[in-house]
């Protein structure tokens, strides 16, 4: 539950701001890549020099659509770039190329499983717009500029103050983080800063539906950070109220090492920003079956992977919920059970095995094996030729190789031991080799069954097969050996 707050209630909505997957900026040809050297991804369109004009990216267009359909958007037929004028070093025209009142998309939702329940939370809108460079403050006693990210595709995504608690906020980013990923809109990378939100927060009493006043809490890239920032600022705005003291609309930092927010400025409103239609681009205009092309091309949703794998699959919703952890993953798994195994089964070895070895870097995954090594190596295990045990040493020789897990069964000289003669005569020593436990087990101490099991498994080095193993050591160890015979006293010597 989240904290009470007295009879304050917080209203939370948030700004995302997801940097589209092109290679190219929004407008000009410059790259996008992560890491450059400073103010080496720049021309005269993106540092904003006189004459030069911005021509859009369709690969742009194409992925912001695909994403406002991901998040259950309505893409408008019709939208509006246009021109938000502040001044900032970093922002090189001395304003920004956005949308406004006419953007790509609006009317869209996210369920979230939260504390107060499983929720739906508005989305207002969600359009295009470029970021702006970057600024690094404090180098000796100046301040440097980088206008690599000048121009980089962003979408941002509105969402409705349908929030309660911190706690909702860090669910909802994460959802919209995961929907994007899965779409293939966003890398994911929060801190490259491709992922990032502001946070706008107030609070009012509760039962009523005025809003109180906002704070706006810029650039948190982070799951924690977002949920720790505005369980601060409420607790400063909480204690401000309580005090007796006003509230004036802020724009404002958060020092996580320090657990604070600061002022950056006395917030804006819109008019502040003077938007008008950009004159340098003419309207968008989306033709119906462009857009519900894309919508048939969207891959399927992480939550949609979640309800299939819980219904249909039988997957635990832990297990569930770390299929679709990544979009790699649940395509592995998704392939893996198409190739014929078992969904729980694949699941239990996915998780205890392959992703302990798996690494992600924002959409790309190293796996350590293919979705083909894995289905031919469940499928060895489905058909009893080995056990699950050897299934694992298998896969740890199959580790980043092509080997299939057919020759390294043969290299390793594994196989499955299910030859009842075999098995009985290991069994018997087994018996013969610890005959207070058998003695234990006769007394009605079958828990120990598990015990002789270990002792067989040791003994054929995991070989032998695991439920005739469990008949065959019940049958043996329910015999009662036959009573030695009852002799008779020595005679004595007759007199």
């Amino acid at each position: 539950m989240p904290p009470p707050y007295d009879d304050w209630e917080p209203v939370i909505g948030l700004e995302i701001h997801a940097q589209l997957c092109t290679r190219t900026k929004l407008f000009c040809g410059c790259e996008t890549s992560f890491g450059a050297a400073p103010n080496t991804h720049t021309c005269p369109v993106c540092l904003g020099l006189p004459g030069a004009l911005p021509v859009l990216n369709e690969h742009a267009l194409r992925l912001a659509t695909m994403g406002a359909l991901a998040l259950g958007c309505t893409v408008n037929a019709r939208s509006v770039f246009a021109r938000k004028n502040y001044f900032y070093p970093d922002l090189p025209k001395g304003y920004q190329i956005s949308q406004f009142e006419l953007p790509l998309a609006s009317d869209g939702h996210l369920t979230i499983a939260a504390d107060l329940g499983r929720r739906t939370v508005g989305i207002t809108r969600v359009h295009m717009e470029e970021d702006a460079g970057k600024s690094t403050h404090g180098v000796g006693e100046l301040s440097l500029i980088d206008l690599n990210r000048a121009g980089t595709p962003l979408i941002e995504i509105v969402g409705e103050p349908d929030l309660r608690s911190p706690a909702e906020a860090r669910d909802y980013m994460k959802q919209v983080h995961q929907t994007l990923m899965f779409a293939a809109v966003n890398d994911g990378n929060l801190e490259q800063g491709s992922f990032r939100c502001d946070a706008n927060v107030s609070l009012r009493k509760r039962g009523t539906e005025t809003f109180g006043v906002r704070a706006e809490l810029k650039n948190i890239n982070s799951f924690r950070f977002v949920e720790d920032a505005l369980e601060v600022e409420i607790q400063r705005q909480l204690r401000l109220l309580q005090g007796g003291g006003k509230l004036t609309p802020q724009t404002r930092g958060y020092n996580a090492e320090k657990r604070e927010t600061y002022l950056l400025r006395h917030k804006e409103d819109n008019e502040g920003y003077r938007y008008f239609p950009e004159p340098d681009l003419p309207p968008l205009v989306l033709d119906d079956g462009w857009v519900n092309a894309l919508r048939e091309a969207l891959p399927p949703s992480a939550s949609s992977r979640r309800e299939t794998y819980e219904t249909e699959y039988q997957l635990t919703a832990y297990a569930a919920g770390v299929m679709t952890s990544h979009p790699k993953v649940a395509q592995l798994f998704d392939d893996v059970v198409a190739g014929g195994a078992k969904p729980v089964k694949a699941a239990n070895f996915i998780q205890a095995e392959v992703l302990r070895d798996t690494k992600t870097h924002g959409l790309d995954a190293s796996l350590p094996i293919t979705s083909n090594q894995l289905i031919e190596l469940l499928a060895l295990v489905a058909k009893g030729a080995i056990s699950g045990k050897q299934a694992k040493r298998v896969y740890a020789a199959m580790v980043d190789s092509k080997r299939s897990a057919g020759d390294i069964v043969t290299e390793l000289g594994l196989a499955v031991i299910a030859d009842e003669d075999t098995l009985r005569s290991l069994i018997d020593q087994v018996v013969v080799d610890h005959p207070k436990q058998v003695a234990s087990y006769r007394a009605g101490k079958t828990a120990l069954l598990g015990f002789f099991v270990g002792q067989l498994m040791k003994a054929t080095r995991g070989s032998a097969d695991p439920k005739l193993s469990s008949k065959l050591l019940k049958q043996v160890l329910a015999t009662q050996p036959p009573a030695p015979p009852h002799s008779a006293p020595p005679e004595g010597n007759q007199p």
